[in-house]
């Protein structure tokens, strides 16, 4: 078991491969009541499209991988649900873009709730009647979805943003998709994707470390697993620019909804190279788009924005984009206003003390976030798919110069690269 301290949060890291490749990472927090434990799989609704160890390539249908996540929970002779309760646990899991995760929470029998969280996961069990009931629900929570505006708002966007690559897909799939799913491409997926060698456990909380390691390592050493799979996912080539300007909808909204989309030209970024321009981009948005800074306080006076008005960046190796925006009277000034605010931004350069001020309220917020398991648990394995440690945030931020983030902003802030997505309000006929 390697141990990595981190002296500057104050956090210690032990960490292990075992056997069957599975990445172990325990982070200790004495003192803490409740403990977290994340099993993930470097799996999601992106993965449709992947070749097999024998060189046949495997096309599944669009929602498949949140469709599992759904099912792992379901086995012929216990509750998984009912198991956790029991232990006095709180259980979840979600499918994201690109990763599945299994979770629980507790504040007792930690053993007990880990051991449970092991076997579930790596104990699939599918049948034909099962599967079909399952259909049923999950196209009720697609229907869900379709209505929601927030959501409809957000997809689009990626659509907008995205021509082929496979976010633009909807994580649940449509209702026509998910009739194709089949218990055999259940089992398909889940024998290339949930092999331990793909997957990662995470412990954050209130235990001994050597203790829970040992208690991994029995329950997996019990275990026999296949030679890892060879994965090779297979996505097809996307343009630089969006693949459309603007997509608009009808629901029912008090207010109409504006998103901006920026999307990132440049792939391929690993490690600390993606962390850092992660980073740098998170303090340009803050820098901008704050709630302190001009160009909010422009925007609200105006009433072109309500407190819904929020941003945010996401980062992986192969896709990258900006988002920003809400609630607005008016989409098209908004869009308009914020396009002229960021030229203004780009020719007047950022202001030093703003620079500086953003720079100590985002180190003292991730400082003041790693007092909290839960973000802990929802952020390492993240970071840890793409190559980096959550507690390298701090050194590296400190490491950013106003330059940096300046020379971002000329890369990021391009209205060649924008998009648009709006919600309308329907008509009582729509």
């Amino acid at each position: 078991m390697q141990t990595t301290k981190f002296e500057q949060v104050n956090e210690t890291v032990y960490q292990e491969t075992l056997a069957n490749g599975l990445q172990v990472f325990l982070v200790p927090k004495q003192g803490f009541s409740k403990t977290y434990a994340v099993f993930t799989t470097r799996y999601g609704s992106i993965d449709s499209h992947f070749r097999t160890r024998d060189g046949k390539e495997i096309n599944v249908p669009d929602g498949i991988a949140h469709f599992l996540e759904h099912k792992m929970f379901e086995k012929k002779d216990r509750d998984v649900m009912h198991e956790f309760s029991k232990n006095g646990a709180s259980c979840n899991a979600f499918t994201s873009f690109n990763r599945t995760a299994y979770l629980f929470s507790c504040t007792e029998k930690l053993d007990d709730n880990l051991n449970l969280l092991l076997d579930y996961v790596q104990e699939p069990y599918f049948t034909d009647a099962s599967v079909e009931k399952e259909k049923g629900i999950i196209g009720q929570e697609i229907t869900m979805y379709d209505d929601n505006p927030d959501w409809k708002v957000y997809m689009n966007l990626l659509k907008a943003m995205y021509k082929d690559y496979p976010i633009n897909i909807e994580i649940a799939g449509t209702i026509e998709t998910i009739s194709h799913i089949t218990k055999e491409y259940l089992y398909q997926c889940y024998e290339t994707f949930y092999h331990p060698a793909n997957m990662l456990l995470l412990v954050v909380g209130s235990f001994e470390p050597e203790a829970v390691m040992k208690l991994i390592r029995d329950n997996q050493s019990a275990k026999e697993f296949p030679p890892a799979p060879q994965i090779t996912r297979l996505f097809p080539e996307e343009q630089p620019e969006p693949a459309q300007p603007k997509i608009e909808a009808a629901l029912p909204v008090g207010l109409p909804k504006c998103m901006i989309g920026i999307k990132e030209r440049e792939h391929g970024l690993t490690k600390e190279a993606l962390l850092k321009r992660e980073l740098e981009t998170k303090l340009l948005l803050d820098i901008a788009f704050g709630t302190s800074s001009a160009i909010y306080e422009r925007l609200y006076d105006s009433e072109l924005i309500t407190e819904s008005f929020d941003f945010d960046y996401s980062s992986e190796q192969d896709y990258a984009y900006t988002i920003l925006g809400g609630d607005t009277p008016d989409p098209e000034r908004l869009v308009e206003t914020i396009q002229n605010e960021i030229e203004q931004l780009k020719q007047k350069g950022i202001d030093p003390d703003d620079f500086e001020r953003a720079k100590r309220k985002k180190i003292g917020n991730f400082l003041r976030s790693l007092n909290s398991v839960e973000f802990i648990a929802n952020q390492f394995t993240s970071f840890k798919f793409n190559g980096n440690d959550l507690f390298a945030v701090v050194p590296t931020l400190e490491s950013i110069t106003r330059e940096d983030v300046e020379k971002r902003m000329k890369e990021h802030f391009a209205a060649e690269q924008m998009a648009v997505s709006i919600v309308r309000s329907a008509s009582p006929q729509e």
